[in-house]
């Protein structure tokens, strides 16, 4: 099949050589962005460290001093290949979300298409700002709790200093970016399903304090057993909650005036014909 994408009946056959050309494509395009961000994992590991020194600032440490121990010979190097998947990942998505499109694309309307192209747009976005927040403002808080549970030598006490090793601060770092991504696709999902009927603003309105209990227990799974990062990730998700009831409500206006267009044409085309 060419990369056009044609409305027309296909059987199993070419469903399942066009399912492979798309994985193939996929998986090149994975493998390629990871052999590049393999090259460069260093240079990308540092650029992850950047919010724990911004850490130590705010801790009002020495920044010189602050550092990242591995306690096994092979640790540095399989963080480095985690660090180059998660790269490859995010490089190679748009490829990936391409092939995905081609793929579903057939079996869907003109119309549908149409739709469906925003919400592929808003996704990636969406997950890069929660990737931000972590980034930029989320991380150095966690690390800046973290470090002030140090304890200075004294009299009757020994010091108490944080050194963190590599894979486990870049274990922290994406769970904490993946989970901000995934909660921040929240208003897209909600405004696919009002979309196609099978929520509603009223609803999500009701089920409101369900959805905040909700919010801290999945934040309790998803992000490391300390109170900041599951406040920090809960508070959130609530707000995009409120976010996704605004959004039903305005996918349900505008269903609400394409109804009444087409009935208001219904009804011009049913005076023409009388006529």
């Amino acid at each position: 099949m060419s990369g056009d994408i044609e409305d027309k009946p296909q059987p199993l056959i070419e469903h399942l050589m066009e399912l492979r050309t798309r994985l193939i494509w996929s998986i090149g395009a994975f493998f390629v962005a990871f052999i590049a961000c393999f090259f460069f994992a260093k240079h990308l590991f540092n650029y992850l460290v950047i919010p724990y020194k911004t850490a130590v600032e705010w801790a009002h440490l020495d920044v010189e001093k602050a550092q990242l121990i591995y306690t096994a010979p092979q640790e540095f190097f399989f963080t480095q290949v985690k660090v180059a998947m998660f790269g490859g990942l995010v490089v190679a998505f748009p490829i990936i979300a391409a092939q995905v499109y081609k793929f579903v694309a057939p079996g869907l309307y003109k119309n549908e298409r149409q739709a469906f192209l925003p919400f592929l747009i808003a996704s990636p976005v969406l997950f890069l700002m929660g990737a931000a927040l972590v980034y930029f403002f989320f991380t150095p808080m966690v690390m800046w709790f973290f470090l002030s549970m140090q304890q200075a030598p004294g009299h009757d006490e020994v010091a108490i200093s944080l050194m963190p090793k590599v894979s486990e601060y870049l274990s922290l770092i994406m769970t904490l970016v993946f989970s901000f991504g995934l909660v921040f696709q929240l208003p897209v999902i909600t405004t696919l399903l009002a979309r196609v009927g099978l929520l509603t603003s009223q609803w999500l309105a009701e089920k409101r304090k369900f959805a905040i209990v909700l919010a801290f227990i999945v934040a309790a799974v998803l992000t490391p057993p300390d109170p900041m990062s599951q406040i920090g990730l809960a508070i959130p998700t609530i707000l995009l909650y409120e976010i996704s009831i605004h959004a039903a409500r305005l996918v349900e206006r505008q269903r609400a005036r394409q109804a009444v267009e087409k009935d208001t044409e219904s009804a011009d085309v049913a005076k023409t014909d009388s006529v």
